[in-house]
């Protein structure tokens, strides 16, 4: 079974773009890398793929320093014609495990700009931010996510969904079987194993150890993030209990009830945040660009997966059957998918939408995110309540200098015309939970039509 990922389309830009340069994969382990480059592979005459863990594909960077040679080498193993670059695709896999390997990469780009060069690792993120550097100017970066929604209906084969995921009007019974479809999506989350798993048989039960396999993998993987014993052992101690503080402001000092210091605590979160296993999620003050996120302020957790999540909290069995889901785990279940779904869209970097808060002391006014679109930075809450308990929208709304917001919650698409308490009109777009996907779509036609 095969799946239509998002950035798939971008592959194939890249690949037809004159001067390209090669192409390096990003992204957590597991999340489909591999997978993804070898069903692109199939655009090509030839591939070639090579898994720097194996001491058979890793010789070759070991013994050739000279980047003809070696390419040289590598054509001649799998018996491709020099003259056929451009019908050519080299895969190197686990690249971290190879310094020449990631040193190779700027020869491949002015010697060979031909051959269509894709690297990718499971602990990549960790030797770049260790200091192996990229030739800066020489490799381009595609990020890769777990499932977004509309991956989800794909991998599940449902053809009037994903149809009906882009119609305006939508009908009522469109919007119930989305709906529907969301919520199943909510509890298995993205992760490709688990949602191929699922899709063949429908059972999210059998779904269970996949999830716990794939948690272990990453807390095995710790001592490959830590710098030392102490840091691996504090890792462990977030990785055991941060599921328990999901949409909270997070506070290093002893956090989880530990006895660790903030300096320490911190350093283990950026260690899992590179890792893209737990991100930290910082707010923002503004209400007009540019948009700066001030990492004074204490940030939110954001886990990779909301499925890893809910089965870290176990509460997937309570979500069966529930028609809303916005008050699963305390109202923080649907608003944690709807912002992985926003971070599924941004192939090109790494940016998490940032949360607002206001910039006076004290204050407890928060909106759950904002999306910048063109100049405005426009606030979204993802919540079921009426619009008189939407008080801190109420608030950015008077800071700001337009008139449009966002709510996401389990209802039917329509925009309301409001007034703040200080009596500014503004415009609310209420959608639901399921239009993640297609929210810069929606915003233009919103922002620039004014009406669907």
């Amino acid at each position: 079974m095969t799946t239509n990922r998002y950035i798939y389309k971008q592959l194939i830009t890249w690949r037809l773009r004159e001067g390209k340069k090669p192409l390096v994969l990003r992204g957590a382990r597991q999340v489909g890398k591999t997978t993804l480059v070898k069903e692109f592979s199939k655009e090509f005459k030839h591939f070639i793929s090579l898994n720097l863990e194996l001491p058979n594909d890793i010789y070759f960077f070991k013994k050739y320093a000279d980047p003809r040679e070696l390419t040289e080498a590598i054509l001649v193993k799998f018996r491709i014609n020099s003259t056929d670059l451009e019908n050519c695709l080299l895969f190197i896999d686990e690249i971290q495990e190879s310094k020449e390997a990631l040193n190779m990469l700027r020869y491949f780009y002015e010697f060979f700009p031909n051959l269509s060069v894709i690297a990718a690792g499971s602990l990549l993120e960790q030797a770049l931010n260790s200091g192996e550097n990229l030739p800066v100017g020489r490799v381009e970066y595609l990020h890769l996510y777990p499932f977004n929604f509309t991956e989800f209906l794909e991998a599940t084969q449902d053809q009037f969904l994903l149809n009906a995921l882009t119609e305006f009007p939508r009908n009522k019974i469109s919007h119930q079987a989305l709906m529907e479809a969301f919520h199943r999506y909510i509890i298995i989350g993205g992760m490709p194993e688990v949602v191929m798993r699922y899709a063949k048989n429908g059972q999210i039960s059998d779904c269970l150890q996949t999830y716990n396999s794939i948690w272990k993998t990453y807390k095995r993987d710790v001592s490959k993030y830590a710098k030392n014993a102490t840091d691996a052992k504090i890792i462990r101690h977030i990785m055991s209990v941060a599921h328990e503080y999901i949409d909270e402001r997070v506070k290093f000092q002893n956090f989880g009830n530990s006895n660790y210091k903030s300096r320490e605590v911190g350093e283990a979160f950026r260690n899992l945040h590179d890792a893209k296993i737990i991100q930290l999620v910082f707010p923002t003050v503004e209400t007009s660009i540019p948009l700066h996120r001030d990492f004074k302020k204490t940030p939110r957790m954001q886990f990779l997966d909301t499925g890893l999540l809910n089965n870290e909290l176990n509460i997937q069995s309570s979500m069966i059957g529930v028609k809303d889901l916005s008050d699963s785990y305390k109202g923080r279940i649907v608003p944690h998918m709807f912002i992985q779904e926003m971070i599924s869209l941004h192939s090109f970097g790494e940016e998490i939408p940032p949360f607002w808060v206001r910039e006076k002391t004290q204050s407890s006014a928060e909106v759950d995110l904002i999306f910048q679109y063109k100049d405005l930075l426009i606030p979204i809450e993802v919540k079921s309540g009426k619009i008189g308990k939407l008080k801190s929208l109420l608030q950015y709304i008077d800071a700001t200098n337009h008139p449009f917001a966002i709510r996401v919650y389990g209802g039917e698409f329509c925009i309301e015309n409001h007034r703040t308490i200080k009596g500014k009109e503004f415009k609310l777009l209420n959608i639901p939970y399921y239009l993640g996907t297609q929210l810069t779509r929606i915003i233009e036609k919103f922002i620039v039509e004014e009406e669907f």
